[in-house]
């Protein structure tokens, strides 16, 4: 799951502060030795040369999911749902080298240096916030990695017992109508289910009633029976979810291969159905 440090109702994505933190180090360690070295500090390329890789890392995102930003060609813009291509953007950043040696910049040295360390970070970070999965062992599995042990009604009446669930790809969405980011990224999911008729979506509404729920549920047309209440928002609590929308993939042996902590695009949606329903896309 999605890693995040939590301050009270905000939830930042590690992997998001990890990328700062690799920055803000990388480039002091590029102006510290610049300055040491008699050149001046060279801020230039303490923002140029991320804000290259960034850009990269956004294009090849949208290339590779260009059919569904070509729906919604604004959302290219949106770069809350997390569309990146890391190694885009590590491809940027050695050519930005690259060129800087080529042109026999007085900045090449401290510049390669700074980039070196900061993907350094990022790298080692990375691994450390998604562990191998093959290395997890059935012992070292948890509730939080397969679907729960749980029960919820359904607006129809009827109960889905999730341990029921294995057998078919899921993905759990929980939500709530006072959350803006639900209800944005509601007719994406809406218009997924319909495109990927093997996979089963749930909306798992937190914490409110069963007629707010169903009347804002109707207006979207989504189907009640797929409509769940976890109305003391037990649920969540066991899953140790923090923050909506947040959105749990799971594949058809029950177990949990993707998250998502924050408003899903149709890129970002379809990005993560690749790994839970592969050869559906």
């Amino acid at each position: 799951m999605e890693r995040t440090l939590d301050i009270g109702p905000l939830s930042l994505p590690w992997s998001l502060l990890l990328l700062l933190l690799a920055w803000i180090i990388g480039s002091t360690l590029h102006e510290r030795m610049a300055r040491h070295r008699g050149l001046g500090a060279g801020v230039r390329h303490s923002w140029l040369l991320p804000a290259c890789a960034l850009l990269a890392a956004r294009v090849g995102y949208v290339l590779y999911f260009a059919s569904e930003y070509r729906r919604a060609p604004w959302s290219v813009l949106d770069v809350r749902d997390g569309g990146w291509a890391p190694w885009w953007g590590v491809a940027a950043a050695l050519t930005y080298v690259i060129f800087l040696w080529a042109a026999r910049s007085p900045w090449r040295k401290t510049a390669s240096m700074g980039a070196a360390t900061a993907l350094l970070l990022w790298v080692s970070g990375n691994a450390w916030l998604h562990p191998s999965l093959p290395a997890l062992t059935e012992q070292a599995a948890t509730e939080r990695q397969d679907l729960p042990q749980w029960r919820l009604a359904a607006l129809d009446g009827s109960t889905t017992d999730f341990q029921s669930l294995k057998g078919q790809p899921t993905v759990v969405n929980f939500w709530a109508t006072w959350c803006p980011p639900c209800r944005r990224e509601m007719p994406v999911l809406q218009q997924a289910s319909q495109q990927y008729p093997g996979v089963r979506f749930l909306w798992v509404n937190q914490g409110e009633s069963g007629d707010k729920a169903g009347r804002y549920a109707a207006q979207q047309g989504l189907p009640p029976a797929h409509v769940l209440l976890d109305v003391d928002s037990g649920l969540s609590h066991l899953l140790g979810l923090r923050a909506l929308p947040t959105t749990l993939f799971y594949n058809a042996q029950g177990r949990l291969v993707a998250s998502r902590i924050g408003e899903l695009s149709a890129a970002t949606l379809a990005e993560r159905l690749a790994l839970t329903a592969p050869g559906q896309r």
